[in-house]
């Protein structure tokens, strides 16, 4: 099937990175498939896509040599529409991963659609965030991210000495990042040592807009964070 019908107007989708095994989480799966409110910590990023009309397809980046996909989806059936696929090209990096994901669906995809990759590890993403960032990016030609303002006062430690650093100006990088696909593609292609799509494209010399994001975004890293984001999930539905 092919979505690319050569409209003018912009398409979205979003691309899911989930080919990491998160061994900073010390479980005995990676932390995309681990259980949060019922479900695995992925399937709460596909379905919060879904349940935007604006998103065309959803996309999951998984490794190939994948062994809990299959057992996740026959445990939990994901609620699908037909939107959602799984790539079997992940690669040893996020870059390679994201990068993988897009040439395997550049025949879908006009080189001016829109992509919003998301951390699979980040389950408090909401359609509310989703919208604001494709009502305030969508027509930048240099795409713009999720991102949170530093609240707390900022220290550097460096040669055994700590100082502090103004926090004015200073963002905390979340996902969604939106960039036009062409671009995206071109600019993970080109610079290898980046650690987000934004810097990327940023290394191209653009400048992407910063969209503020919420605390519910928050990335699930270590154990700890499991339960933070659990909270926040569940004071989120309370709302």
């Amino acid at each position: 099937m092919s979505l690319n019908t050569g409209d003018t107007v912009p398409r979205f989708f979003a691309l899911i990175p989930a080919a990491g095994v998160g061994s900073r989480m010390k479980t005995s799966c990676p932390k995309q498939y681990l259980e949060l409110l019922g479900k695995p910590v992925l399937w709460h990023c596909v379905e919060a896509f879904l349940a935007c009309e604006e998103i065309g397809r959803v996309c999951v980046v998984v490794s190939p040599t994948d062994i809990w996909l299959d057992r996740i989806r026959a445990l939990h059936p994901l609620l699908d529409d037909g939107r959602v696929c799984f790539l079997r090209c992940g690669g040893m990096t996020r870059r390679e991963t994201v990068l993988n994901g897009l040439d395997a669906m550049c025949h879908e995809w006009a080189p001016d659609d829109r992509v919003l990759v998301h951390d699979a590890a980040r389950p408090g993403l909401t359609p509310e965030l989703i919208r604001r960032l494709v009502d305030t990016v969508a027509v930048s030609p240099d795409g713009g991210i999720l991102a949170l303002p530093v609240a707390d006062t900022v220290k550097r430690r460096k040669d055994d000495r700590v100082e502090t650093i103004s926090r004015e100006g200073l963002w905390l990088a979340q996902t969604p990042q939106m960039f036009p696909c062409a671009l995206l593609r071109e600019a993970l292609a080109r610079y290898e040592q980046v650690t987000d799509e934004a810097g990327a494209v940023e290394a191209m010399g653009m400048n992407p807009l910063l969209v503020e994001g919420h605390l519910c975004n928050t990335k699930i890293t270590c154990p700890s964070d499991l339960a933070l984001v659990e909270m926040l999930m569940k004071a989120g539905k309370g709302r």
